[in-house]
């Protein structure tokens, strides 16, 4: 990617793909502070398309749609992301709008929007498998921000008031670091002088430090909900793990892969499901963040499977800490991420949010490269170390069963 930087210290990184009629801009704000309320941060996102100074949410909505712009915001759990795909020809109305909710969004539907969080996350919650992972969620992150899932959200949104959004909205905006990803084709000179021209003079604190701790898991937690009507369990057991940026982070990434996120032919499924009949569903994940990273395991089962599945999964993670992986299941363990990896960056849109992750996290918009490259030289020593390392005694159980 060609990278410049706008005239407040914005880094941008611009890829240019030519023939491609849509062009995709992704604008990332990193999250300074804490969230001193549970619900705060998603209040202020799903706020900002709900009308600016100059616009009402209706009229948003119609020049959006009439111009054929997607425009969305999303609150990850380190920054906040503005998002737009605009025909070639429409991207400088489709950034005048981003400018536009950046700067001069008013939240004046702040009642309406508690009310209809309530009524989607209670309704996400009658979900056994969303209920679960909430607890589980909540329970390895507690104390956390990472742990402020739909039931923490769900006690706390009635203290929040419309004058703490717009405060923590300014923070974000006065004090968070920013980048911007551009991919599409367009030309560079005349990018740089629209961005120049509009989102450049907002504040930008490049070398600010954030103030959000780590995550810490000090001991074993076990959570488990009795629900009469459950029709099957839902168990999950994770571990906090090292982020993105520690040098275990491949090695992590394989083993994932050959455990249980490589579909059919991770070692999981074909041992719990296929083998022993287990499992209607069973995987394992990988989640990093920028304070910390989650690995985890899950399965659903029938409720008198619940011993036997939990001891599978030790099984299996015994195995891998003692026995290397051969060669072959190595091999297509990295490929399988590989493929992902050129799965969820086709487009331009998937290309700019990827990039613009990445360098909000401080790793530079061409990282999915020096990514692939640290994966394709992980080991099967590797991979039996970090199992070792990291899948010990000091894990979280969340489960449901009737």
């Amino acid at each position: 990617m060609d990278e410049f930087v706008l005239k407040n210290g914005i880094s941008v990184g611009f890829r240019r793909n030519l023939d491609t009629p849509r062009v995709a801009l992704t604008f990332n704000i990193a999250i300074p502070k804490n969230e001193p309320i549970a619900g705060l941060y998603t209040l202020i996102c799903r706020l900002l398309q709900q009308g600016t100074k100059n616009y009402s949410s209706e009229q948003l909505a119609n020049i959006l749609e009439e111009n054929a712009i997607e425009f969305s915001t999303e609150m990850k759990q380190d920054y906040l992301s503005f998002r737009f795909v605009c025909l070639n020809e429409d991207f400088k109305l489709a950034l005048e709008i981003l400018d536009e909710v950046v700067k001069n969004s008013t939240f004046q539907e702040f009642d309406k929007e508690v009310i209809k969080i309530k009524g989607e996350y209670s309704a996400e919650l009658d979900s056994n498998k969303a209920k679960v992972s909430d607890e589980f969620i909540k329970t390895i992150f507690s104390g956390h921000m990472y742990g402020n899932t739909y039931t923490k959200i769900l006690e706390n949104i009635d203290k929040i008031a419309q004058a703490n959004v717009i405060e923590y909205y300014n923070d974000i905006i006065n004090h968070g670091k920013k980048v911007i990803s551009v991919v599409g084709d367009i030309d560079i000179e005349q990018l740089k002088a629209l961005l120049n021209g509009t989102i450049a003079d907002i504040p930008n604190s490049d070398i600010e430090e954030t103030l959000i701790p780590s995550p810490v898991l000090a001991e074993q937690k076990l959570v488990e909900i009795n629900k009469s009507d459950a029709q099957q369990a839902q168990i999950i057991q994770g571990w906090l793990v090292p982020t993105i940026e520690s040098p275990d982070y491949p090695a992590l990434s394989v083993l994932n892969t050959v455990l249980g996120a490589s579909g059919l032919s991770s070692r999981l499924f074909l041992e719990l499901r296929d083998k022993k009949g287990l499992a209607y569903t069973v995987r394992s994940a990988y989640r990093s963040f920028a304070k910390g990273a989650l690995f985890h395991i899950y399965i659903g089962t029938e409720p008198k499977n619940v011993e036997v599945s939990l001891n599978g999964f030790m099984e299996e993670i015994n195995k891998i800490k003692t026995i290397p992986v051969s060669e072959v299941e190595l091999e297509s363990a990295k490929n399988n991420i590989f493929g992902k990896q050129q799965f969820i960056s086709e487009t331009n849109s998937q290309q700019a949010n990827l990039s613009a992750h990445y360098a909000i996290l401080g790793f530079g918009f061409d990282y999915q490269q020096t990514l692939i490259s640290r994966i394709q030289g992980v080991t099967a020593q590797q991979v039996m170390d970090v199992a070792n390392k990291y899948l010990n005694d000091t894990y979280v159980i969340a489960m449901i069963r009737p």
